[in-house]
């Protein structure tokens, strides 16, 4: 009786194994250069960020061979993916455009706050790290509500194969998007 008492035992105990460590990361804002301009003729705001329901989730994904993706179960974001892009990207345009000319995500924006809008169709690490960074972005007119503006998004970053070296390379990437968008806002002809 106490064989079969102590093969029940290590059989429970067996079953009780560990689970993996879950990791959590988050992006973080880039470097800046400052100010690409002296002014802005009207305040932006970063309205919104649209990103594929197949990558806006908690956990990280990684493109692998043909049409394929890796959904980690051990390492997640640590916000909603989508409302993490748009405040990193909010963060590293205040730190790119002149003081007071950025809105923060959510803030109250005064009428003539001109929207940007980013529309993102690929935004992941492959297997061996490059980050890429797919889609466009728009600036609203304020007063008719339609594109001012528009431009096609292609960036790339070499990260690394952890998932760390994953989210800075995407957060240098989205310093890389900044700079384009704060680039084109400065540019005198807009």
């Amino acid at each position: 009786m106490w064989a079969a008492v102590l093969v029940s035992v290590v059989l429970v105990l067996a079953g009780c194994g560990t689970s993996p460590k879950t990791s959590f990361y988050r992006l973080t804002i880039a470097p800046g250069t400052g100010p690409s301009a002296s002014s802005l003729p009207q305040p932006v705001q970063v309205a919104a960020v649209h990103v594929p329901p197949s990558l806006d989730r908690k956990q990280m994904v990684r493109m692998t061979e043909g049409q394929a993706v890796s959904i980690s179960e051990t390492d997640r974001w640590s916000a909603p993916f989508g409302e993490m892009v748009r405040n990193v990207l909010s963060e590293d345009l205040e730190a790119r455009l002149p003081k007071g000319t950025v809105i923060l995500p959510d803030a109250p924006a005064p009428a003539q706050t001109a929207a940007i809008v980013v529309t993102v169709s690929s935004f992941a690490p492959d297997e061996r790290g490059q980050v890429s960074l797919r889609g466009s972005w728009a600036l609203m007119d304020p007063h008719s509500g339609t594109p001012a503006l528009t431009r096609q998004i292609d960036l790339q970053e070499q990260g690394g194969p952890s998932a760390g070296a994953a989210a800075g390379a995407m957060s240098n990437v989205l310093g890389q998007l900044a700079n384009d968008i704060a680039s084109t806002l400065g540019h005198p002809s807009l």
